[in-house]
């Protein structure tokens, strides 16, 4: 890792970990054909920089086309998958006023809802938005996060793959702060840069994107959450099968049947988010007997490589512990 930085991408060029703002001191990890990587070389946080990012937004990050493909799921089977996440919450709370910021299509609030946590969230893409309120009936707010009331406290905070797409992340979290009453906590996952995975295959890992930014490790995550006033009570490796199925074995079988020689990079890129649901609407499609046998062996597998540690996601558990 030796290269230096083209001056176009020190624009605006800043460590949301520890602050760095020494274009001389951040190295160039990886360059593709729309992005790049960089490396601060005080901390050894990964991330975008500024310049690629300025044609991201999230409000229409989902399409009409998703929704239909959401609407046709099983979300049995995804309120099962959610309450995996409540087994790792549950050691800590389990009860409270829960915040999900970044609600998705609601199926964890749903998982929420059912175990009896209160819950209330937001979330800025507008159709995920508009499923919430329309189909599934939560009170989930079409907001940006920074203009929520600052007198509102929660007793737990959570998001599920969120904290990757936000650009000034030391920011973001220091909200999370204001609204997280002392002694509550926060629960995330992101994809972790330091996982097997993410070593393995380098430039070419699948979580490696435009509208990824922030690449954080153990050390990296834990360092950010500590200066925003929270303490790291544990950290789990998470695979998700759901997004093995959609992002590594679809392309995979579309590959092997196409006979155009594209790379598996190539053919996933290839592949739009209501391809992808509707091939897992598809594999959930059984009956509930047999469901219930797959979200065993799901749950299984997912528990196990979490033991092992082998995942290209890190579940976070943190507290509040001060005000910042």
């Amino acid at each position: 890792m030796v290269h230096h930085l083209p001056s176009f991408m020190k624009e605006d060029l800043r460590c949301c970990v520890c602050g760095n703002t020494n274009t001389n001191q951040f190295t160039l990890k990886y360059h593709k054909e729309n992005f790049a990587v960089v490396v601060c070389n005080t901390c050894d946080f990964h991330f975008i920089p500024p310049h690629f990012r300025k044609a991201i937004h999230y409000t229409q990050y989902k399409n009409a086309d998703v929704t239909r493909a959401v609407r046709s799921g099983n979300n049995w089977v995804k309120i099962q998958r959610h309450k995996l996440r409540f087994k790792f919450i549950g050691k800590y709370i389990k009860s409270g006023h829960l915040f999900d910021l970044g609600a998705g299509w609601g199926h964890f609030m749903l998982a929420a809802k059912e175990l009896g946590y209160t819950t209330t969230g937001i979330e800025i893409a507008e159709q995920p938005y508009l499923y919430c309120v329309n189909d599934l009936k939560l009170p989930v707010e079409h907001i940006d996060f920074f203009d929520l009331d600052p007198a509102l406290k929660y007793d737990i905070i959570t998001m599920w793959d969120v904290l990757e797409h936000i650009d000034k992340a030391d920011e973001f979290l220091k909200k999370c702060n204001v609204h997280t009453k002392t002694g509550g906590y926060l629960f995330l996952q992101v994809p972790q840069i330091d996982s097997y995975f993410a070593k393995k295959h380098k430039d070419n890992w699948k979580m490696m994107g435009l509208d990824h930014v922030n690449y954080f490790s153990k050390k990296t995550i834990t360092e950010i959450l500590k200066r925003q006033g929270y303490e790291v009570l544990e950290i789990k490796s998470s695979f998700e099968i759901k997004l093995f199925v959609m992002y590594t074995l679809l392309p995979f079988l579309k590959r092997f049947k196409s006979k155009e020689k594209k790379s598996l990079r190539e053919t996933n890129v290839g592949i739009n988010a209501a391809e992808r649901q509707n091939y897992f609407n598809k594999l959930t499609s059984a009956p509930r007997w047999l469901l219930q046998i797959f979200v065993w062996v799901h749950n299984f597998i997912y528990n196990f490589l979490s033991w092992i540690g082998v995942g290209e996601e890190m579940m976070v558990a943190a507290r509040k512990v001060k005000d910042v």
